[in-house]
């Protein structure tokens, strides 16, 4: 399951946060910032899909993220090597080498990154 872009940026500032109460979270967004109904509505539906959770103390709820960040960001782009690459990494990364403006160094970190896995296989 998947977020959506504005849950997506909610997220983004609970994994950085790591624990957040509402106020945080709305403190957390440029201006103009969303009311509080928009981030509860928007807590809930996390929660309704597994993604974040709530301890209450008191009054106020400490939400907590239940996917790690590196755990979803694989999933996605698994998810677009599949559907947009005929399940081919190399074609990905064809695609990215060649349609990104990547400097020299960082064409020569990523392949030293290759080849380190290369060598852990």
């Amino acid at each position: 399951m998947s977020l959506s872009t504005a849950e997506e940026q909610l997220m983004q500032f609970l994994w950085k946060q790591k624990r957040a109460y509402m106020k945080d979270l709305i403190e957390a967004y440029p201006e103009p910032k969303p009311a509080p109904t928009t981030v509860a509505t928007l807590l809930k539906r996390m929660q309704d899909k597994g993604f974040v959770d709530y301890e209450q103390e008191g009054r106020s709820r400490a939400y907590f993220p239940l996917v790690k960040k590196q755990d979803y960001f694989s999933k996605q782009v698994k998810g677009l090597i599949q559907n947009f690459f005929n399940n081919s990494a190399s074609q990905f990364a064809s695609f990215f080498t060649e349609s990104t403006d990547l400097s020299k160094e960082e064409l020569e970190d990523l392949r030293n990154l290759i080849e380190a896995q290369i060598q852990k296989k």
